[in-house]
């Protein structure tokens, strides 16, 4: 099969479409026949040799992908060949075909395209791990999203507000936050022009956000906590602003705040299985019944995936780029 492969660490030009073994099933895996993956920031910390795949997982970048399902490994029930699926990934999305545990697979949702479907597993499972099965947002609560125009924002915005939520959220152009309102956003901030704590208490008559979803880590980190309403729950995904911050003790106990930091990538196979069987619960009855839906800003081939990384980068897109396989 052909994948793209990294020969060292590099821009994206160091993202090749080689010629690789192809993948064989083991015990409890399925090996899906890969009809599009999509890029995640984390793709690009790979490419650029600060994020390694997990042990056991697939060397190639790609975190997530859709397809149809070519063979079982031992041990492997309630799936057979030809059924249309997508799945979350420790690795190896960038290819014409992948393996992947039992647990970490899903069916394409009712009314979803198997090339959309993509789309969804990182997203979904970040998500709704984060903002529902740990900060426990709940309806009438307020969810600050940064970055609303991403793929996780814009999922993020559309599950609170299928929840019956309030949500606001940061971008960096009046044309993201456009697309955000389109989603279901009620508080658009601009990150350029505007003090986020201040927007958010002012929507919020002097509260704050019930619960944040954070992408930046420590530059955002004071500012996030002073926007925190009393019980507020801060969840912090991702580094894009820096990995240490200084956080203040006092306000957090006076407003009786909690900080969570996740990552979805190394949990062991039982706990994304345990994501994925939440998500298969509580999400795909909302993608069936066109309340939710995956937000693709493009599609490439996949051979082009460097082109990709570079969209992501400029991060000029709204929701997810997605690679096609051949």
């Amino acid at each position: 099969m052909h994948a793209i492969t990294i020969s060292e660490p590099g821009g994206p030009e160091a993202l090749v479409w080689s010629e690789v073994p192809d993948p064989v099933p083991g015990e409890g895996e399925v090996l899906v026949e890969v009809t599009a993956s999509a890029v995640n920031r984390a793709d690009i910390m790979q490419r650029q040799g600060f994020y390694d795949p997990p042990p056991g997982a697939s060397p190639y970048p790609g975190l997530e992908c859709s397809g149809r399902v070519a063979a079982l490994g031992p041990g492997v029930s309630g799936w057979s060949v030809g059924d249309e699926v997508c799945a979350l990934l420790g690795g190896g999305g960038y290819a014409e075909k992948v393996a992947v545990p039992a647990g970490q697979l899903l069916p394409v949702p009712e009314g979803i395209d198997v090339r959309r479907a993509a789309a969804l597993p990182e997203v979904v499972c970040t998500v709704w791990s984060n903002v529902f099965m740990v900060s426990h947002l709940r309806p009438g609560e307020t969810l600050l999203v940064h970055g609303g125009s991403s793929g996780i924002g814009t999922m993020a915005i559309q599950l609170a507000k299928a929840v019956g939520a309030k949500v606001a959220v940061t971008a960096g152009t009046k044309e993201k936050l456009e697309r955000c309102a389109e989603l279901g956003a009620d508080i658009l901030i601009n990150y350029r022009e505007q003090d986020f704590v201040a927007e958010v208490r002012e929507a919020t008559g002097g509260a704050g956000a019930d619960v944040i979803l954070d992408n930046m880590g420590a530059k955002y980190l004071d500012r996030n906590v002073r926007a925190l309403a009393v019980n507020g729950r801060l969840a912090i995904i991702g580094m894009q602003g820096g990995r240490k911050g200084e956080l203040d003790i006092g306000t957090l106990l006076a407003k009786r705040a909690a900080v969570s930091a996740t990552s979805l990538r190394a949990r062991p196979p039982a706990e994304k299985a345990a994501i994925v069987a939440a998500v298969r619960e509580h999400v795909w009855p909302l993608l069936a019944g066109g309340h939710v839906r995956p937000i693709v800003d493009r599609e490439l081939p996949m051979s082009d995936a460097p082109a990709a990384h570079r969209v992501v980068e400029e991060s000029g897109h709204v929701g997810k780029v997605l690679l096609v396989a051949p």
